[in-house]
């Protein structure tokens, strides 16, 4: 099935952020099915027998957005990425609760190629990576929100430039600089042990 046309959903966000609940009614099965793709993706890479879903990721996510109501939407670009955003959180905030490691000590080198592949210690990883994407950040905001658009939020490229409204070719050079500066940092992290 297509994704439902950009300025649909932009148009939904702004009468639900105006506090038309019909709005939202609409706007639920036509999002739903993008971010649930994008919880798939990520997920498939958990752990068997890992408690948290997709599913219930993306429940999460609604709980959380209905709290953004108030949000003024400026388009589609911008709520994915404020769901990538709420993903990442919900994820790192479950792998701490569940005495994860923490600040990325002795943490296990994360694969971080094209195709995000995830391995099968995420849990641990994925406190490791939130904390290094906190440091990158500081460092370089842009290219923090590249890797969480695309690690956590299963974006493209082409979706990602259109969150960040740079060109896809900016996407892939922070894409790129972002992946060795983390696994460098990862690796630091995981020498001293801090």
């Amino acid at each position: 099935m297509e994704s439902p046309p950009s300025h649909e959903v932009t148009s939904l966000l702004r009468a639900w952020s105006a506090g038309d609940e019909e709005a939202l009614e609409k706007l639920t099965p036509m999002v739903y099915r993008e971010l649930h793709r994008a919880a798939r993706y990520y997920m498939a890479g958990e752990r068997d027998g890992h408690t948290l879903q997709a599913t219930a990721l993306i429940n999460e996510v609604y709980l959380r957005l209905v709290d953004a109501r108030k949000m003024e939407w400026q388009n589609r670009a911008q709520f994915f990425g404020v769901c990538a955003q709420l993903m990442r959180r919900i994820l790192t905030d479950f792998a701490r609760s569940r005495g994860y490691q923490k600040r990325g000590g002795a943490a296990p080198h994360l694969p971080l190629d094209e195709a995000l592949v995830v391995g099968a210690q995420v849990d641990d990883d994925l406190v490791a990576l939130d904390d290094a994407l906190k440091r990158l950040a500081s460092i370089d905001e842009r290219k923090g929100r590249v890797v969480e658009l695309r690690f956590f939020g299963g974006l493209d490229v082409k979706e990602t430039a259109e969150v960040l409204q740079v060109s896809g070719e900016t996407v892939m050079r922070d894409w790129k600089l972002a992946k060795v500066w983390l696994l460098r940092d990862l690796a630091g992290a995981k020498k001293h042990g801090s």
